[in-house]
């Protein structure tokens, strides 16, 4: 979806969210928020944006570990400034390829009308990809994603808003390279969370899955033109989308199989750490693309997603697995199953009410 389209959208999502704000919600006050665990923040468009509200807006922050400004979403329930008090459980909700917390955001309204939790949307880059990239001197600049969000993000939210601050209250899940970042984190710290999602992730990156893999290639090297019609969601057709280029070893090493070069992208696949996600809540959602104009990207994630499930069943792991094929029968934003915003909005519909009655409630 071209990023006009996706802003357009985002800021409908806004004006419909304003227009059914609860009387009186207006005048709760924004919490002040200290900088800390390496975060500084900085005033931006994005932070002083005017579709932000009290329980529903942007910080902009510096870290020594990504290059650049970050924009992270905020989303409070309705409550919260007029229950000093109460605490909540968390859900970090991770973005895909190449979007922004502050410009896109898939089911705003969904998230922000979900009582009784507090969700956080971090930035993760154009093309991050949740991990801290084995190559830190590109022209990229510092890309130590990991450390941003697990190190940093976490603790400050957790230090300025009035969180439950455990596994049992602390969920994650993403879209498409967030559906990736989201396991990956959940199975590199399994402390952290209790429950993990996916909506049309990248959820194999192993050599068996090549399609997938040379997707995020492209992303490294922008050369997103070359697959952004026929692979994984995450590849978007601008041409700057993933500048500047860099090479195609700077996030886990060769990508190429000869002579086992690719052992770190294999150490980094979803489907074979499955193992490492047993005792979470999984949430698993993808669709077929085949309600019309066939969208293949979504057919290849369908692949892998499937094998997640196939491994997770293997392993005598329980999951939630939504396989609505082309939409027909997920509901009326869900128009052909493809990898496009009506059918996350769809999964979100659907995963809120899970995560908060599997999640330590808010008291």
């Amino acid at each position: 979806m071209p990023r006009a389209l996706k802003r357009a959208l985002s800021v409908l999502a806004a004006a419909v969210l304003l227009a059914h704000l609860p009387a009186g919600q207006a005048a709760a006050a924004r919490p002040t928020l200290t900088d800390g665990f390496g975060l500084t923040q900085v005033t931006s468009a994005a932070s002083t944006a005017p579709t932000n509200t009290d329980n529903n807006f942007v910080i902009t922050v510096t870290s020594a570990q990504v290059a650049g400004q970050q924009n992270i979403r905020i989303i409070l329930p309705s409550d919260y400034a007029g229950n000093p008090t109460k605490r909540y459980p968390v859900l970090y909700f991770l973005h895909g390829s190449p979007d922004d917390p502050s410009a896109s955001f898939y089911g705003n309204d969904v998230l922000a009308g979900a009582p009784g939790m507090i969700t956080v949307v971090p930035d993760g880059g154009n093309r991050g990809w949740y991990a801290n990239w084995l190559d830190q001197n590109t022209p990229a600049g510092a890309a130590n994603w990991e450390n941003f969000h697990i190190q940093q993000v976490i603790p400050f939210i957790d230090a300025n808003l009035r969180t439950i601050a455990t596994k049992q209250a602390r969920a994650i899940a993403g879209v498409s390279m967030g559906g990736f970042g989201a396991f990956r984190y959940a199975q590199r710290h399994p402390g952290l969370f209790s429950q993990v999602g996916s909506l049309s992730g990248d959820l194999e990156l192993g050599a068996n899955q090549m399609t997938l893999r040379l997707a995020v290639v492209a992303s490294l090297t922008n050369v997103s033109g070359a697959l952004c019609g026929s692979s994984s969601g995450t590849i978007d057709c601008d041409d700057d989308s993933y500048a500047p280029g860099v090479d195609s070893d700077a996030l886990f090493g060769s990508p190429y199989p000869v002579f086992n070069a690719d052992w770190r992208w294999n150490e980094a696949d979803p489907v074979a750490n499955a193992e490492k996600l047993r005792g979470m809540g999984i949430h698993i959602y993808i669709g077929n693309g085949d309600g019309g104009n066939y969208d293949i990207r979504e057919w290849w994630l369908e692949s892998a997603s499937a094998h997640m499930k196939t491994k997770l069943d293997s392993l005598g792991i329980p999951v939630h697995y939504e396989n609505y094929g082309n939409g027909a029968t997920w509901g009326p934003y869900c128009q052909g199953g493809g990898h496009e915003p009506g059918c996350w909005y769809q999964d979100l519909i659907d995963l809120m009410p899970r995560l908060r009655s599997s999640l330590t409630p808010a008291s």
